[in-house]
């Protein structure tokens, strides 16, 4: 958990609930609050013409949306529920006051913000390879990397639609692929679920 929940409440924070599919803010909104999830799943995403490009999928203990909170910009995507989903929210004005009082807060936005930076890079590097089995193997290493599974084989929690919103391709493509890498054995596929 980024921010605990009783300094959060504490604060003046109020915990909101989402149904399945309910957007939470739009692309190009004006920013008000900070959002931490509690339970549930958030998608933030892109629409570009008729393709979709998913910017980050965040589950219970992770925020989401916060750039625009420090540099004054509008939202730069869409943020969605993927499952009934509870959030926590704290205004913007709230939430900067509150930084200012816990300054070890701040260090972790900045390593939060570097480390989503640092995989930005590594996805557009990867965004402009034309393998579709290096961009998908790159993005499943960096899934399994941030789920903290090291060694052994991990259940990916996606839909072949979602690893081909990530990785740019269509969904065609990741499905071709992933077969190939299971005849390869570098993923398996048991009862339609991917592990890697």
């Amino acid at each position: 958990m980024l921010i605990e929940t009783e300094i959060l409440i504490a604060w003046g924070a109020v915990s909101k609930k989402y149904k399945k599919n309910e957007i939470i803010f739009l692309e190009e909104d004006v920013p008000r609050f900070y959002y931490q999830v509690l339970t549930g799943r958030v998608k933030m995403f892109n629409n570009c013409d008729t393709k979709e490009f998913i910017q980050g999928i965040f589950v219970d203990g992770e925020s989401f949306g916060e750039p625009p909170l420090f540099n004054n910009e509008m939202y730069a995507a869409t943020a969605i529920a993927l499952a009934n989903t509870v959030v926590i929210r704290i205004s913007r004005e709230r939430f900067r006051k509150l930084l200012v009082e816990y300054p070890k807060l701040q260090t972790k936005f900045l390593e939060l913000f570097a480390t989503r930076l640092y995989e930005k890079s590594l996805a557009a590097k990867e965004l402009v390879n034309n393998s579709p089995e290096v961009r998908i193997k790159s993005f499943l290493d960096n899934y399994k990397k941030k789920a903290g599974k090291n060694n052994g084989k991990l259940l990916i929690d996606l839909t072949r639609q979602e690893i081909a919103n990530f990785t740019g391709l269509c969904v065609e493509t990741v499905i071709r692929t992933l077969s190939k890498m299971k005849s390869q054995n570098k993923v398996s596929i048991i009862d339609k679920k991917l592990y890697y």
